[in-house]
């Protein structure tokens, strides 16, 4: 009986001491497991981020939170992504009128001279076109290159933006207006079409700069 007893209790003893040795390794595995999760969601993280500061500049970037509060002000704050591959595509950040938008305000180029209010007239001005655009992204960026023309031109010939829509018309307005010597291609494609009115690849070059995933989303609203 003792012999048995003497048995058990070794048993017993090495099962304690296994659990000793086991038990810290099964922890350190698990905490190594949740690290490693952890550093692939900053790893994702990181990867997107510098995705979107590839494709956007970091002067444009800085004005990210300024473009967002007008957005929101004009009830468009969904576009903030938007705006900001706008303003790359007009000055990538650069300048004191960062969203080119001297134009819509006065008429005539550099009538602006404050970023601030530069991004305030871009911002509500692309409200604007994309409220007459009746939601239609892709017409109303168009729109804010050529102008709100555009948009009865478009609503009078389908109603539906279409490049070719964007050659005829800046065709239309070159034919109308290269007398001033103001317009020329900025282009080489366009000259084919003398389409030298604005940029008739405007829309492309924009949404170039945008997530599409998030473009789709917006587009669908």
């Amino acid at each position: 009986m003792s012999g048995k007893k003497t048995k058990t209790k070794l048993k017993k003893a090495g099962t304690k001491a296994l659990i000793k040795i086991v038990l810290p390794i099964l922890l350190i595995v698990g905490v190594l497991h949740l690290l490693s999760n952890s550093n692939l969601g900053e790893g994702m993280t990181s990867s997107i981020t510098n995705d979107r500061e590839r494709n956007l500049s970091q002067q444009v970037l800085q004005y990210e939170d300024e473009v967002e509060k007008y957005a929101e002000e004009e009830g468009i704050g969904d576009y903030t992504g938007i705006l900001l591959a706008l303003m790359m595509q007009e000055s990538g950040g650069r300048g004191n009128d960062p969203m080119q938008a001297s134009e819509s305000l006065c008429g005539s180029v550099g009538c602006i001279n404050d970023p601030s209010r530069s991004i305030e007239q871009g911002v509500g001005y692309f409200a604007h076109t994309l409220e007459k655009a009746d939601q239609d992204v892709k017409l109303a960026l168009q729109s804010y290159n050529f102008g709100a023309g555009f948009i009865d031109y478009v609503m009078a010939n389908g109603g539906e933006y279409t490049q070719e829509l964007a050659i005829e018309f800046s065709a239309k307005k070159y034919e109308e207006l290269k007398h001033t010597g103001d317009y020329s291609c900025i282009r080489p494609e366009a000259e084919e079409f003398e389409a030298c009115y604005g940029d008739i690849y405007y829309v492309d070059a924009v949404l170039g700069y945008y997530d599409t995933d998030g473009y789709e989303n917006v587009l669908n609203t």
